[in-house]
């Protein structure tokens, strides 16, 4: 723990949104040790747990990779879809991980060996471990979706991945002529940020509204209901009327195939719609490592310890983020960052060999219908042996909110992404 006096370790770990015991976890690293972490992936798991490793025990040997030198965050994105902010605004480099001692790598992991304690990278370097931690993020089904590959999201962008998918879509949208169709198509649960296809609906409505006011935004659901429902409806018939059209997945909105060479989707009831713009956000899984790694079940997902977030398959292999499944919890970057504290401290307490504190979880998700009018959810989880990762608490923004309200949950929403990523990439 270094210099840290016990009443710094407190006040650290009363902000870190974990909720763990300080004093159990205090006496774990008083203990010298000098272990190797490895984490893959930088985004809101991966670097969050680096960050909290160190705070943790400082002895720890940290080793941080991911083959991109900036992170693109998938929050907030939906404001450079819709021009209200630029890629650099939500880019994210890993100077603070360096500064901090941590190692921080640029390559892709092509192989883990789970019984050896080792990775190899795509460019033939074995790295050893006596703990890793993946935080792999997403990756697509597309064998799901009959007439797309994953070549196509180059004429079809999901932009479920933030980069230049992000900026695809932004250049479609600004091409499409005045009085053009967009199409908008979220896959079924469970999926990365629930609450994100229909945020973004809002704010490509602002948009057209503002640029390009004749057109329209077909939402074609695989779902019958999502997040945030009635508060998203009630926004866009008050600011965008006439203009979004959403579609339940057994009233026709689930797509069963694509012709991407004419931007047409099929619904499973037989009926085409064609648009100048379309969004298809496929059915998702855990990302390829966690595939290659062999940590994933039948459905794509990694089962973990969901106290620990220990592997139910490999001991001493995490999974954290949107890869894992964690409860209750919504795969988003809140939780991923909750789940790096919690994982963070795990490990620690393993390598020290106590016991680890009983953990709680917390997600907040702030959305924004237009740049003055937010909306949120937030909840509280705790763990037990027989539910696992259950919710405890939380809240939602009331319908009859008036537009004062609604202005000061936008400007929230603000705050809460500067302090999500200052804690994670700071």
């Amino acid at each position: 723990m270094n210099n840290y006096s016990r009443r710094k370790f407190i006040k650290l770990m009363a902000g870190t949104g974990a909720l763990l015991s300080a004093s159990s976890l205090l006496t774990s690293c008083r203990k010298t040790a000098s272990a190797r972490v490895v984490i893959v992936g930088g985004g809101f798991g991966g670097s969050t747990c680096a960050k909290y490793l160190r705070s943790f025990d400082g002895t720890l040997d940290i080793t941080l990779i991911d083959s991109a030198k900036r992170f693109v965050t998938c929050p907030f994105s939906n404001m450079v879809i819709s021009g209200m902010q630029t890629m650099d605004s939500i880019s994210y480099g890993y100077s603070a991980q360096t500064d901090r001692g941590v190692k921080v790598v640029h390559a892709r992991v092509q192989d883990v060996d789970a019984v050896a304690k080792k990775l190899t990278l795509e460019d033939g370097r074995v790295l050893g471990y006596d703990r890793l931690v993946l935080s792999p993020g997403i990756d697509f089904k597309w064998d799901e979706i009959e007439g797309m590959q994953v070549s196509d999201a180059e004429l079809i962008p999901h932009a479920w991945q933030g980069g230049a998918q992000t900026t695809l879509l932004r250049r479609q949208l600004t091409a499409m002529r005045n009085g053009g169709v967009v199409i908008v198509a979220p896959p079924d649960n469970p999926f990365r940020c629930p609450p994100g296809p229909y945020e973004r609906v809002s704010l490509i409505a602002h948009y057209l509204k503002q640029h390009k006011p004749r057109s329209k935004i077909l939402v074609l659901d695989a779902k019958d209901k999502f997040s945030k429902q009635a508060l998203f409806m009630q926004g866009w018939k008050e600011l965008y009327p006439g203009m979004v059209e959403w579609v339940a997945g057994s009233n026709g909105g689930r797509i069963d195939e694509i012709d991407v060479a004419a931007r047409s989707l099929y619904a499973a009831f037989g009926d085409a719609h064609m648009a100048d713009v379309v969004n298809f956000i496929p059915p998702q899984k855990a990302g390829v490592i966690a595939h290659r790694s062999g940590l994933t079940n039948n459905d794509g997902w990694c089962d973990v310890d969901q106290r620990t977030f220990e592997s139910k398959i490999h001991k001493d292999v995490y999974v954290i983020g949107d890869a894992s499944v964690a409860g209750a919890m919504p795969k988003s970057g809140f939780a991923a960052n909750s789940q790096g504290k919690v994982c963070a401290a795990a490990i620690v307490s393993s390598l020290r060999g106590v016991a680890m504190p009983d953990p709680s979880y917390v997600n907040t998700c702030y959305s924004l219908v237009s740049p003055d009018y937010g909306i949120s959810v937030a909840a509280v989880y705790r763990h037990s042996k027989e539910k696992g990762i259950y919710k405890t608490g939380g809240g939602v923004s009331p319908l009859d909110a008036d537009a004062a309200y609604r202005l000061r949950e936008a400007r929230y929403a603000r705050g809460w992404y500067d302090s999500i990523t200052m804690d994670t990439f700071g």
